[in-house]
């Protein structure tokens, strides 16, 4: 009988947490404020002398435009309209306060040619190239110290053409570091919507040292051994908002970042408040969403649910090593599925490449609070690859209802790691056997316990563990 009341208790828990929505947080920071305003300036792209025939290069055209707009910055803001057509153009500047809007045919391609892609300073939180030491190529759409940015459109593209690039880095000719396709760099309240993006020379659309960013309603497309060609990549960047995106790529879909070794400590900016919602796709041979490994900087507070990968090598990765320092906490993710993926959970931290021979291998990272809920997948080879490092154990990692055919005998791996589980399939390992129910719920990173729901606002609320008192009572005279 008390087995019986066990299994009501667990239910009547799952079914409590299941119903604590986390909107009230996801809402505000994604709610796009600026893609419903008019701007009060618009002109087109070929009144500046643009030719859409995909040879004529128009890198003059896009900048003499964008210069002609920054007049009206302070006027209410401008829209640059690109119509249809293949429009052919080196790196490129935005400013703020501007609408770059791509008609349903317009097409965006990045010139084949490396001089069209100017060289700049290495990222500071980087210390050099992410390649190669030195400087690095501008991305093809980029803005630094901008305010009011927003790049979007009818479903036109921006194609990045980078084939080119990935055999120069196949043959090792490159002398700096890629490109990537966009960039905004310190910069606030960035919307990218409603665009498909092509063949990233490098990662596709990277937000650094940014708040405030909304990526929605975006097609990322890269054939699956393009080399790391990552879709979107928060780096050290706080409220961030990504949804309703499928993204297909030769890297991770997405890759949360914060600076590399000793220059990420040292520059110490953390990426934070980043939201994660319906994202589809998949990759050969990187991940669906990637922590790190560049995380020097810190990473908190990412929450990802309902989430889909299919045929990829890895579903969820933190990715760190000896070096790195930094932290990764306070992550939740839930509601992902899971299909023909080869490693569901993998804890990396052996992801020994550091930027130069400076970095102190004694600064180790500190990884905790990370969970997992709600997860199955079909046609998995293993569950879980989890491996802390000797001596900085991963604390407090749970899983709570994961469900996951596995085809292999040994479905999970552990090691240097400490945590709790509730309702795992198949069986979890040694370290994370412990039950997250009733003793360490509090232990675990469970959004509810930081968001309240849409009726109660910060301190007026009754704490989480008031409200489930009853359950736990229940439990307590089983």
């Amino acid at each position: 009988m008390k087995s019986f009341f066990s299994l009501v208790y667990l239910l009547l828990v799952l079914a409590f947490f299941s119903h604590i929505t986390w909107a009230v947080k996801g809402n505000s920071l994604c709610k796009q404020t600026g893609m419903g305003e008019i701007r009060p300036h618009s002109v087109t792209i070929t009144e500046f002398g643009a030719v859409g025939d995909g040879v004529t290069l128009n890198t003059k055209a896009f900048q003499n435009a964008i210069f002609y707009l920054n007049s009206f910055a302070d006027k209410g803001g401008a829209k640059l309209f690109v119509p249809a057509g293949r429009w052919l153009t080196g790196s490129f500047d935005l400013i703020s306060h501007l609408t770059l809007w791509l008609d349903k045919d317009a097409i965006i391609l990045g010139s084949m040619n490396s001089d069209d892609w100017p060289v700049v300073d290495p990222l500071p939180s980087y210390g050099r190239g992410r390649e190669l030491p030195g400087g690095r190529h501008r991305s093809l759409i980029y803005g630094r110290n901008l305010t009011d940015v927003i790049i979007t459109g009818d479903n036109g593209t921006i194609d990045g053409q980078g084939s080119v690039w990935w055999n120069w880095f196949r043959s090792k000719t490159l002398n700096y570091t890629r490109p990537h396709l966009v960039e905004l760099m310190n910069s606030t309240g960035v919307v990218i919507s409603n665009l498909t993006f092509l063949n990233s020379p490098f990662w596709t659309i990277h937000p650094v040292y940014c708040s405030h960013v909304i990526v929605q309603d975006v097609t990322i497309l890269a054939p699956l051994d393009s080399p790391n060609t990552d879709g979107i990549d928060p780096d050290s960047s706080d409220d961030v908002c990504i949804e309703d995106c499928y993204i297909s790529t030769g890297d991770d879909l997405i890759s949360i970042k914060s600076g590399w070794d000793e220059y990420g400590i040292s520059f110490a900016r953390p990426s934070r408040n980043i939201i994660i919602r319906r994202l589809t796709g998949h990759n050969q041979n990187g991940s669906g969403i990637a922590i790190g490994s560049e995380m020097s900087g810190g990473v908190s507070e990412v929450y990802a649910e309902n989430i889909y990968f299919f045929n990829s090598s890895t579903g969820i990765i933190l990715k760190t090593a000896r070096g790195r320092g930094g932290y990764v906490r306070n992550i939740y993710i839930s509601n992902v599925t899971l299909v023909g993926v080869d490693t569901a959970i993998f804890f990396n931290s052996n992801f020994s490449q550091h930027p130069d021979e400076f970095y102190d291998p004694n600064s180790l990272p500190v990884i905790e609070r990370i969970t997992f809920k709600d997860v199955i997948g079909d046609n998995i080879k293993v569950a879980g690859l989890l491996k802390g490092i000797e001596g900085d154990s991963f604390r407090h990692i749970c899983l709570l209802n994961i469900t996951l055919d596995v085809t292999t005998k040994s479905p999970w791996n552990c090691s240097n790691i400490q945590g709790y589980s509730s309702l795992v399939s198949p069986e979890i390992c040694e370290p994370l056997k412990e039950s997250i129910y009733p003793k360490h719920y509090s232990d675990c990173y469970l959004l509810p316990n930081h968001l309240r729901s849409s009726a109660c606002f910060l301190e007026s609320c009754t704490p989480l563990y008031e409200r489930a008192r009853p359950l736990f009572m229940l439990w307590k005279y089983m």
